[in-house]
């Protein structure tokens, strides 16, 4: 698994904004996306980057992953940073699927 931190640049909520829907669905058609959401400000409500966690084998699978992501292409994120991660502790459920 890859963890995906991307940090948007600053001053781009309208960016953002206006390319959710698409990168929304970019995530939600990727089986490899195990774990996605963005970062917020201190005041709790404005996006200010997303945290990624890919199923993938390899650096380059989630290198092309981040590449085609309809924010990158936007030029939303300031950096993307792509790290190996380990699963240790805890569930990977989605917290918006209905029980």
């Amino acid at each position: 698994m890859f963890c995906l931190i991307c940090m948007d640049r600053p001053g781009s909520q309208d960016l953002r904004l206006a390319n959710r829907p698409d990168h929304l669905a970019y995530v939600q058609e990727n089986p490899g996306v195990m774990v996605a959401g963005p970062f917020l400000s201190e005041d709790g409500e404005t996006m200010i980057g997303s945290l990624i966690v890919l199923n993938v084998r390899t650096h380059a699978e989630a290198e092309s992953w981040a590449h085609n992501d309809p924010y990158t292409k936007a030029g939303l994120f300031d950096r993307v940073e792509i790290h190996p991660w380990k699963h240790l502790i805890g569930g990977l459920e989605n917290p918006q699927a209905k029980t």
